[in-house]
């Protein structure tokens, strides 16, 4: 089964007196388990598409499917419940709740999805291990790096253990060290446990790493390139 599969999607937004396609009748698939990159100049429509992928924004026409169901067509309430449920997003601004520590921060989805505190605990711990974080579980994000917030926002969007990570340029407050740090930590969490990434990007070091590179322009795909992971 595919993890991702749009069908001609449209998305045109009004900016002063200009009509901008950021999506013109796109399709795509993306297989289960898959490591994929999103590429377009500024404006290109990779942001758009990931968070169409997401439910984050509706196309105005076409079809998005997420595991074989339809989500272009759910209510609010609905798509809330499939991302919390199925989706964990990176963001290139972190998004971290300022008044909680790192262990909190990666525990808050678990929490709202209604998990045992017990498991919550150990979950979180696990995964901060996992991502190089073991011993700063208790920092708040203002007492860490920016690559050390980076990796509690990714145990965050894993630890769920969603199908599905959308990431929209990770790497674009890191330096190029913490940047193929964080790229091998997406690889890795991708080979250990079977998620999907797709990464929205315009760093070419990023686009290094991924086994299927996508590139767009102007709403629509013009090259679908099949290489070796750096």
């Amino acid at each position: 089964m595919n993890a991702v599969r749009c069908v001609e999607l449209c998305k045109t937004y009004i900016q002063g007196d200009t009509r901008v396609k950021a999506l013109d009748h796109l399709s795509i698939e993306i297989e289960a388990g898959g490591f994929v990159c999103l590429s377009s100049p500024s404006g290109g429509g990779k942001t758009t598409l990931l968070n169409a992928i997401g439910g984050l924004d509706i196309p105005d026409s076409g079809e998005v499917w997420i595991e074989g169901e339809r989500i272009d067509t759910k209510s609010k309430g609905q798509l809330a419940e499939l991302r919390l449920r199925k989706i964990g997003f990176v963001f290139q601004a972190y998004n971290l709740i300022p008044v909680l520590s790192a262990r909190e921060n990666v525990e808050f989805v678990m929490q709202v999805q209604g998990i045992a505190a017990s498991e919550r605990a150990t979950r979180s711990m696990d995964i901060l291990q996992e991502v190089g974080l073991a011993g700063l579980e208790d920092r708040r994000p203002a007492e860490m790096s920016g690559g050390q917030q980076q990796r509690v926002a990714v145990a965050r969007a894993v630890v769920s253990k969603p199908t599905l990570v959308l990431a929209d340029e990770p790497t674009a407050n890191l330096d190029s060290h913490t940047s193929d740090g964080l790229m091998d930590l997406f690889s890795e969490l991708n080979s250990t446990h079977n998620t999907t990434f797709v990464i929205a990007t315009h760093d070419q070091r990023v686009m290094a790493h991924v086994p299927r590179l996508i590139k767009m322009l102007d709403g629509r795909i013009v090259d679908d390139i099949q290489q070796h992971a750096a």
